[in-house]
């Protein structure tokens, strides 16, 4: 049976900013499609849940009310607006405050807050995009003297590192020297993500 006759049974709706990584999770697996909501709402995060009820409003139309769905997002600076959400429509989501946290796993990073508090993460995804959704997104491009109102009380830059991947190692050490932090990389896969959305597909399957 050709793939465009499968009938859709589990769409994860998740945050650009993972797409990459849940297609390759998702990759081969019948009946399952990933739609993304828009990366750079990765530094507006109170815009987050609109934009993805509105995607699951729209997925809805396009698969039936009855499609099973999955939201690929931690709660992503929501502040458990995006839980609120989610249970009225009765729609699980990645466990965990953000998306470093279940790349590097919730003990990991639980750790690595303990450890330096002043640390900002970067992943395969903003290494790639630093400019973009970093600079530009917080103006920083434009207005370079508000750097240390965001990042002065920063002290290191820690990479979770979905890929062994040297161009965007050298990438994130590079953000790291742009903001004048130390640098650290942590080869961490996909983390808790490969769990969550097995255990998404399981539960779509049954």
């Amino acid at each position: 049976m050709p793939p465009e006759a499968i009938p859709t049974r589990l769409v994860i709706v998740g945050c650009g900013a993972i797409a990459r990584e849940m297609l390759a999770l998702t990759r081969g697996i019948p009946g399952v499609r990933v739609e993304g909501v828009d990366a750079r709402l990765h530094m507006r995060p109170e815009r987050i849940t609109d934009a993805v009820a509105a995607k699951i409003d729209k997925v809805r139309e396009r698969y039936g009310k009855d499609v099973r769905i999955f939201v690929g997002y931690a709660d992503c600076g929501t502040a458990g607006i995006l839980d609120g959400y989610l249970e009225r429509e009765g729609i699980d989501r990645i466990a965990g405050e953000h998306c470093f946290e279940f790349y590097a796993g919730a003990a990991a990073y639980a750790a690595s807050q303990d450890e330096e508090v002043g640390t900002f993460y970067l992943t395969d995804f903003l290494a790639r995009q630093f400019e973009s959704i970093i600079l530009a997104g917080l103006g920083l491009d434009r207005h370079p003297e508000l750097m240390p109102l965001y990042f002065g009380n920063y002290r290191r830059v820690v990479y979770l590192a979905q890929t062994d991947d040297p161009e965007l190692t050298s990438r994130a050490r590079a953000a790291a020297d742009h903001l004048g932090l130390a640098f650290e990389r942590r080869l961490t896969g996909y983390g808790d993500l490969a769990m969550s959305i097995q255990n998404a597909v399981s539960a779509g399957a049954a």
